[in-house]
């Protein structure tokens, strides 16, 4: 019996010690990034394991194959109606020509079926399940269900409200949609996917966010159902957990798959502020530190962005989120491991 216990207990521990993953987001709106060979060898020597693509662009997809990197590869949300609109047959085909002609499905992890369409992109909004549901069947046919997981990525606008965070609650005009969606994700072991920016969160509500709070050194503690919260980045995350439970959905892992802090062009970015953000970020997920709500939970999370891109529209912080400058080097001091 005492071995038995010893033997459980080694079990646990070793379960405790697995970090969360960390990701970097490879997004490619620019015309200066170096070859995707280059930059293979630049993610591989930074001990980098886990990477982000916005589309199945066979330019940046293939260097990938055999490489042992796992990948979360998006959809594109042009690709929804085709994807919707086609039968199962349409959609192995689309998986076959455009994702697994280039890479092998072991390295796969996750798909992204859609980015932030939801109020920010919402013609293809009745398009998503349909188009998810037949990318599964084609995925079954493959039986690559257990290994590939799919979702959708969101951005934190869908919540109507989300401070305190256990006022959490989706936004009603997306209820209709997200309620088959969680029941999808449930039903397959799939993850919640969030995009997390408190820098835009701290800018544009600045007479409500300290610049402390978003960048994970606040001395103040703020108490919500008896859980204690110093950081933006946690309440959120927090706020789409109520979110899903008050739609009556427990246990949905949330993985955040864009976050991170522009290094210039905007209120508060700088490369100090970038390395204090992304630190932490890479910090709690390799200890597991979670959040109020999950504690010990390690978030999985993706920085944004491997590279500046010099191409993006908006504001001129879009344009300043690298980690690595296109000659390889690391703009700040930052380390994933």
């Amino acid at each position: 019996m005492q071995h038995l216990i010893f033997f459980v207990c080694v079990l646990v521990l070793l379960h405790r010690t697995v970090a969360a993953p960390i990701g970097l987001c490879y997004g490619r709106v620019a015309n200066n990034l170096p070859q995707p060979s280059d930059v293979i060898n630049l993610i591989k020597s930074n001990g980098i394991s886990r990477i982000r693509l916005f589309n199945a662009d066979p330019e940046a997809l293939a260097p990938f194959a055999g490489t042992g990197i796992e990948l979360m590869i998006g959809v594109p949300n042009e690709n929804l109606t085709a994807l919707a609109a086609g039968d199962v047959n349409y959609a192995l085909e689309w998986l076959q020509t455009n994702i697994l002609a280039h890479v092998q499905p072991n390295q796969i992890k996750y798909l992204a079926v859609g980015n932030e369409i939801l109020l920010k992109d919402p013609f293809y909004t009745p398009h998503l399940l349909p188009a998810i549901n037949n990318l599964y069947q084609a995925l079954q046919i493959l039986g690559l269900t257990e290994t590939i997981k799919l979702s959708s990525s969101h951005a934190a606008s869908i919540l109507s409200n989300s401070y305190p965070p256990s006022a959490g609650a989706f936004d009603q005009n997306v209820e209709s949609t997200m309620t088959p969606l969680l029941q999808f994700l449930r039903d397959t072991g799939s993850v919640l996917m969030v995009n997390v920016y408190p820098y835009f969160s701290y800018i544009n509500n600045q007479q409500y966010v300290s610049l402390d709070n978003a960048l994970f050194r606040s001395q103040s503690d703020q108490v919500d159902q008896n859980l204690v919260y110093n950081n933006l980045f946690d309440e959120t995350v927090d706020a789409f957990v109520y979110a899903m439970e008050r739609q009556g959905f427990m246990g949905i892992p949330v993985v955040v798959t864009e976050t991170g802090w522009p290094t210039a062009g905007g209120v508060a970015a700088s490369l100090e502020n970038a390395l204090a953000y992304n630190g932490n970020v890479v910090r709690r997920g390799l200890d597991n530190v979670g959040t109020p709500k999950r504690p010990g939970v390690g978030v999985e999370a993706f920085l944004f962005d491997l590279f500046d891109e010099n191409e993006k529209s908006g504001d001129e912080s879009e344009k300043h989120f690298g980690i690595f400058q296109v000659d390889g080097n690391k703009a700040y001091d930052i380390s994933f491991s």
